[in-house]
């Protein structure tokens, strides 16, 4: 009777575990779902910057399109759970695809993604993404760091960024901007 009572407790203590590691996965998930709109700001080269999140596919993707007009770069990001991990797929200027797994921090307002593999990498020195910070600083203004790698040498930029509002909800529409940092990007 007691090794039944003990095997269903440790049964029940590592369901209630994996439900607490899909609830971390999910939280995260649902910060970045907050993050829908379109945002604008300045990164730490000087180049104006614009980010819009998107959730899609039924929510169960969130879609990121980062944007530099001044220097024609286009990169996109799909967000999702996997069990009990937030994964993204960086698709980059560079022409690979680096996956990251994402950590939320105890204090709920920033995710760190960190390299796990990519697709369409030459060799481990190839130019690519190595981790993205997010810093969801209030519902209108968070931070992105980007962190590029080559030849073992890491570059990273900071994209400070404001949400922008239409006219429509009557707000006015954000036109400055604000940056801060070193680095570059692919």
């Amino acid at each position: 009777m007691k090794a039944t009572s003990m095997v269903t407790l440790f049964a029940l203590l590592l369901c209630t575990s994996a439900g607490l590691a899909q609830s971390v996965a999910q939280q995260s998930f649902d910060a970045l779902k907050g993050l829908t709109g379109e945002w604008r700001g300045k990164d730490t080269l000087g180049h104006q910057v614009e980010v819009t999140f998107r959730a899609i596919n039924g929510g169960s993707a969130v879609l990121s399109e980062f944007m530099e007009p001044s220097q024609k770069e286009d990169m996109i990001t799909m967000f999702h759970v996997d069990g009990d991990r937030l994964l993204l797929t960086h698709y980059c200027s560079a022409g690979n695809q680096p996956r990251m797994k994402g950590i939320l921090s105890p204090d709920g307002k920033t995710i760190t993604f960190d390299f796990v593999d990519a697709t369409n990498l030459s060799s481990p020195n190839a130019g690519h993404m190595r981790r993205l910070v997010i810093h969801i600083l209030s519902p209108d203004h968070h931070t992105e760091e980007w962190t590029f790698v080559e030849n073992g040498k890491e570059d990273t930029v900071l994209s400070e960024m404001q949400r922008t509002k239409s006219q429509e909800n009557g707000h006015e529409k954000f036109e400055g901007f604000v940056g801060a940092g070193r680095g570059g990007c692919c």
